[in-house]
This record gives structure tokens, C-alpha cells and sequence, in this order.
């Protein structure tokens, strides 16, 4: 199985679009799955210092041996997230995307999912695609998604550091 947009589209993703081209208000409310992508022929560079902000006075940056142990040759799909309804049933995608692209602007974070993203240079230019779940779904999905990854690359998506379960 390949891990790239014309999977994920046959699988029901949709969006698809930059992070600097992203409008915030055209991605649902409800809850789901969603998807940080490589565009087609993205070389990975990956930056001395992170983007992203400080969470609980740690810095999210890595060493550069560090995040190439990450890197996943042989996908476009570099983080699968999901994105819940939460405790006041206020969340959802566009709430958490949101937060995920104001984390990589230096904003502090609730999380530090996903980090890796945010140290890679050209970072706007990658890819978020999403896909809305019932929120009795999200789990089974995401780990689902981490699990037919592994099965076929033998490790996860570059900025998942922890398997979902």
C-alpha cells in the first residue's frame, strides 16, 4: 500500500491543501483524522532550530541525526493526526488545525504532536488533508492508520512519534 494522495482520497481525505494556501474556515468543524503531506518532489532539509513553539519551557528542536532517523522514504504522508470533539464538544479539525499551523508559527501549544513538522524548511508548502470520522471512530482509525504505515515502512510517519493505539 502506498501512503499518498491518491490513496487518501480513495479513502475519503479530502482538502489537500498548502499550509500557507490553507483558509482555516473551509475546514469542517466536526471531528476526524487529518493528514500532513509532502507535495511532489519535496527533498527534506531539515532546519537547525524549530519554528514551532515552546511547550512546558522545553524546545521542540532536534539534531539533525536525530530527525533524518525520523525521515520515511518512500511516502508523501509525514504525520496522521486526529482531532476529537473534546470535553466541551468545541474542537474538531479546523480547531486543531488550526492550533497545529499556530504551533509551527511559534505559538505555544496544549500538545507538541506533530513536531517534527515545524523543522523541516519549506514546511509551507506542505500538504494537510482531512477526513471526518463519528467520534466512536477516532481511535480505531488513527491507530489503524499508524498500524497499516508500520506494516508497510516498518516505522511511523516522520513527525509520529508515538503509535496510536
Amino acid at each position: 500500500m502506498t501512503f499518498d494522495q491518491k490513496h487518501l482520497k480513495s479513502d475519503g481525505f479530502t482538502g489537500f491543501r498548502s499550509i500557507a494556501s490553507l483558509e482555516i474556515n473551509r475546514i469542517p468543524q466536526r471531528q476526524g483524522i487529518f493528514a500532513v503531506l509532502a507535495p511532489k518532489g519535496f527533498e527534506p532539509r531539515f532546519l537547525n532550530r524549530s519554528t514551532a513553539g515552546t511547550f512546558k519551557k522545553k524546545n521542540p528542536s532536534l539534531k539533525a541525526d536525530q530527525l533524518a532517523s525520523e525521515w520515511v522514504d518512500g511516502t508523501e504522508v509525514l504525520y496522521i493526526g486526529k482531532a476529537g470533539a473534546g470535553s466541551q464538544g468545541n474542537r474538531g479539525l479546523r480547531r486543531q488545525i488550526q492550533e497545529f499551523v499556530d504551533f509551527g508559527q511559534g505559538k505555544p501549544p496544549g500538545h507538541w504532536d506533530g513536531r517534527l513538522i515545524w523543522q523541516l524548511a519549506g514546511s509551507a508548502k506542505l500538504l494537510i488533508a482531512w477526513k471526518e470520522l463519528p467520534a466512536e471512530e477516532l481511535n480505531a482509525a488513527l491507530a489503524a492508520y499508524h498500524e497499516n504505515f508500520h506494516a508497510n515502512f516498518n516505522k511511523l510517519p516522520y513527525a509520529n512519534l508515538v503509535r496510536a493505539r
